[in-house]
């Protein structure tokens, strides 16, 4: 072993001791080890009390390593920039290939793949002692019979497990190949996405209102994970004595707060979610380690504190070794907050004092009253989700136009009154009664549908988020790298952009997903599960946006029809979401009666006539979102004939001063005027020879 492994060897051995001892120490803590066996009832045995928690805080540490290595190829490290074997300069200033990963990056992507593999083997071990523990049954006896396979599928924690092994797989096989920055990012979105379904189906999808755990849960994995494994590769990084240290410490430290705030919000919002009452924080032993993870929290926010006033200017001044020492303490701490994370997630939550209804258990909240329109505006029902996508959507677009301002530059006002209009829209319909009659009525659910597919998008393509963007953040500082802004060009660029941006391509998901979603299952698994149904409506808004960023777009784009063609495409779309009311409207069945009969309301109408209400109001909406397109449509157009009107007359301008002909182009003038030459030089030769005797 040589020397850097030496080095890295130990801070390694330190961290996963440190998780390991507070694993054990919160799995007696918190009784989860050390349960009464009742007689009669199956035991899983020692081995799956101990090796189910042991395997949960291995996949936790290997899936944030995967993470981290990932991070520190596709965004810590700067991208090299070349020609290659057998490429010409032009090939590589025309092609988007032309980026590659350094040679260190492509060794981190290289250590992401034996981190997947360790990942998945892991994850694949948490699945057998997972049915093994739901069955009360021995591991031995889980492995040798047939409960395995029937029950992976029927358990959701099984399921979840089974799609993580999936896409770790995946990941562990496509990074050995991968050389470029963009496959490196997608494999690193990959990879957040397999963070997600194990920890999305555990206590938070019990708790009292789990539409708020939930999506709690998943801010919270997802700042986790790159926190913890960025660190840790960014000090092997230093303790391997590579180049680059200090462009990767200090992005590394910019994406940390960012995470350090979203994992502090996101825990403040599950410990209140599972623990309403204060005083279960230090009257029950769940709330004693959630307690002791807030604790490590603060600690590590210290550490951060610490990095920015302190390490980052020692490795400005080539002093790598004091960012080493204290990174090494730092991860060994985090690895021990990902064991208590693991120990309080084997305990279970103090119970509710009342019994919850059977639809509290499904909606996360009691049947609300008879509906009214004023309580629809003022039944307030909070949504994690859309609120924070809202604040930061409309914190981001405040911040570029601030920007912009600041440095002189000008942005339209309208723009941006429209984008905030677009985020009033979508806070009108996620946080308010809307939101919290739209899962017991079809036909509120069909207001909220229409608004977020057809009327906010208008307004957040008009207000041209991307061009604001490529205006406002600045180019990377390292000549040739990727940062914020060429990764939004990249995007922007990309094949699969091109694609999907394509008329014919956003069109047929903007037409084509409504009729598949409500008439197949789809639409009733998607009401029974939250994050089904926030995968729903994030649909039904980014394909809004995507059709009409077609239409009305300001913002680049790979194909931009001309404003025939956009009118032409607006009334051959709209007809076929009449049609589509109007098959609600004749329908004899109703759709998701299961769903729907299990949360019917006392006071409501028929499901039926609840639906046929839905159909109406898709079939009546369309009109609205026509008549702004309309409008917007022909000031757009407007202001495309004058901007060709001044730009003709600037051409004519020219073209007079130069001594040519009013309206011709300069390089068109020019072709013209050394064709005249040619044909008088070929005249005088002409004249020239038939002189001669």
């Amino acid at each position: 072993m040589n020397r850097a492994g030496l080095r890295v060897w130990p801070v390694a051995a330190g961290a996963v001791a440190a998780a390991a001892v507070v694993l054990v120490a919160g799995l007696l803590f918190g009784g989860s080890v050390t349960e009464k066996v009742i007689p009669g009832l199956g035991d899983p045995g020692a081995l799956t009390r101990w090796g189910l928690p042991a395997s949960r805080t291995a996949m936790d540490l290997l899936s944030a390593l995967t993470v981290g290595a990932l991070l520190a190829a596709a965004a810590f490290l700067p991208v090299e920039r070349g020609r290659g074997p057998g490429r010409t300069a032009k090939d590589a200033r025309s092609s988007q290939d032309a980026a590659r990963l350094s040679k260190d990056a492509v060794g981190y992507v290289h250590a992401a793949s034996w981190f997947a593999a360790g990942w998945a083997a892991a994850a694949a071990a948490t699945l057998v002692f997972t049915v093994a523990d739901v069955l009360g049954q021995p591991v031995q006896q889980v492995v040798t019979g047939s409960e395995l396979s029937s029950y992976v599928g029927s358990l959701p924690q099984g399921t979840a497990l089974m799609i993580v092994v999936l896409l770790a797989v995946v990941v562990a096989l496509l990074a050995r190949t991968t050389a470029t920055p963009a496959a490196a990012f997608g494999l690193l979105v990959m990879a957040g996405i397999a963070l997600l379904p194990a920890p999305l189906t555990g206590h938070s999808s019990s708790a009292a209102n789990h539409s708020v755990a939930t999506t709690g849960v998943a801010l919270h994995v997802a700042a986790v994970a790159p926190w913890v494994g960025g660190l840790a590769i960014v000090g092997a990084h230093a303790l391997l004595r590579r180049d680059r240290l200090p462009v990767m410490a200090e992005r590394f430290s910019r994406m940390a707060l960012w995470c350090f705030i979203t994992v502090g919000a996101s825990g403040m919002v599950n410990v209140i979610a599972r623990l309403p009452d204060p005083v279960e924080l230090v009257e029950t032993n769940y709330g004693r380690l959630a307690l002791g993870k807030i604790v490590f929290f603060c600690v590590l926010g210290w550490f951060g504190w610490w990095h920015r006033n302190r390490t980052l200017p020692a490795l400005a001044d080539r002093r790598p070794w004091s960012f080493t020492r204290f990174a090494s303490v730092e991860v060994a701490v985090m690895a021990a907050t990902m064991g208590l994370a693991v120990a309080l997630a084997r305990t279970a939550p103090p119970p509710p004092a009342t019994p919850d209804s059977a639809v509290k258990a499904l909606l996360g909240y009691e049947m609300p009253p008879e509906v009214t329109p004023a309580r629809l505006a003022t039944l307030w029902q909070f949504d994690l989700f859309f609120a924070v996508l809202a604040l930061v959507l409309g914190g981001l677009y405040l911040a570029a136009v601030v920007r912009l301002r600041g440095r002189g530059d000008s942005w339209p006002v309208w723009r941006t009154a429209a984008w905030f209009v677009g985020l009033l829209a979508m806070v009108a319909v996620t946080q308010t009664g809307v939101a919290k009659y739209a899962p017991i009525l079809f036909s509120v659910h069909m207001a909220q549908h229409m608004v977020l597919n057809m009327l906010t998008p208008i307004f957040l393509v008009v207000g041209a988020p991307v061009t604001l963007a490529l205006r406002a953040l600045k180019p990377a500082r390292i000549r040739g790298d990727r940062g914020p802004r060429e990764w939004l060009t990249a995007i922007v660029h990309s094949r699969y952009v091109a694609v999907i941006a394509h008329p014919a391509v956003a069109t047929i998901i903007f037409v084509a997903s409504l009729y598949v979603l409500y008439f197949t299952p789809l639409f009733e698994a998607a009401m029974r599960n939250h994050l089904g149904h926030i995968a729903m409506m994030v649909h039904f808004l980014a394909a809004g946006s995507l059709f009409f960023w077609v239409l009305l777009g300001v913002d680049p784009a790979p194909k931009k029809l001309p404003y025939p063609g956009r009118l032409l495409l607006l009334f051959v779309t709209m007809p076929f979401h009449a049609f589509f009311g109007i098959a609600l409207m004749n329908m004899s069945q109703a759709l998701a009666l299961g769903w729907y009969n299990s949360v019917d309301p006392p006071w409501g109408t028929t499901i039926l006539h609840d639906q046929q209400t839905g159909g109406a109001i898709a079939w009546a909406f369309g009109e609205i979102p026509t008549f702004i397109v309309l409008i917007v449509l022909a000031f757009q157009w407007y202001g495309d004939d004058q901007r060709q009107a001044r730009r003709l007359d600037r051409k004519a301008d020219r073209a007079a001063k130069s001594g040519g002909p009013p309206g011709d182009d300069d390089e068109l003038a020019a072709y013209n005027a050394r064709l005249a030459k040619l044909a008088e030089r070929d005249k005088a030769e002409a004249d020239k020879q038939g002189k001669r005797p």
